[in-house]
């Protein structure tokens, strides 16, 4: 279950080329719709910057992204450049086509309030979150989307190993900047990103940072 970082892969699409180009500032969230066909790339832009990413059914957000049937399915709790994002009803959402960086996480959740306070002090509890920032964008966008839809998600560069004795360790990254991974959308999508504003973990070493998004038509 435990796959090592994969070899990089790169794509043959220009940015230049693509029908939308978006920068998401340092600790901001995103959310936007992702048609079947089109081609989703996430850009680190200057290295480890944890992005964590939860995908919806532009139909029926009521079907989503599931780390469980994705972890069981592929074999792995790591994904890169052949994983298949699985929804709840185990159907494809989207397909990893390549990726420079070489993994990317299932399990470490996203940062909150209340898990802040317990891992690093009761000072840190007004600190910005993923949580926080998955709440405004889902209340803001008219999409349907709203607390209860907030499930397990993707950390797309960052770094948590698996120890023998099965605990989650939070570790420097892997990435780089300009390492990216891009999918395939194989259903219409809601895509909802965090880009995280965690400063207490070496997830984003220390440094929140910008990350770009390039989406191609099919």
């Amino acid at each position: 279950m435990d796959r090592i970082s994969q070899p990089p892969i790169a794509s043959r699409l220009e940015p230049h080329r693509a029908s939308r180009d978006i920068n998401v500032p340092a600790g901001e969230p995103w959310l936007g719709r992702i048609d079947k066909g089109q081609l989703f790339r996430i850009v680190d832009l200057e290295g480890n910057q944890a992005v964590d990413t939860l995908f919806f059914s532009a139909a029926d957000p009521r079907e989503r992204y599931s780390a469980s049937d994705t972890i069981r399915l592929q074999g792995s709790l790591y994904l890169t450049t052949g994983s298949v994002l699985r929804s709840t009803l185990g159907n494809p959402m989207l397909s990893i086509v390549a990726d420079t960086c070489g993994r990317h996480d299932t399990l470490g959740g996203a940062c909150s309030s209340e898990s802040n306070t317990v891992r690093y002090g009761h000072h840190t509890r007004h600190m910005h979150s993923c949580r926080d920032n998955f709440l405004l964008a889902a209340a803001t966008s008219g999409m349907r989307l709203e607390k209860r839809d907030l499930t397990c998600n993707i950390n797309f560069f960052m770094n948590v190993p698996v120890t023998p004795a099965g605990k989650l360790t939070f570790e420097d990254g892997i990435s780089a900047g300009g390492k990216y991974v891009e999918m395939r959308a194989e259903m219409d999508v809601l895509c909802l990103i965090s880009n995280c504003p965690q400063l207490n973990n070496p997830c984003n070493a220390y440094n929140p940072t910008p990350i770009r998004l390039l989406i191609w038509n099919a």
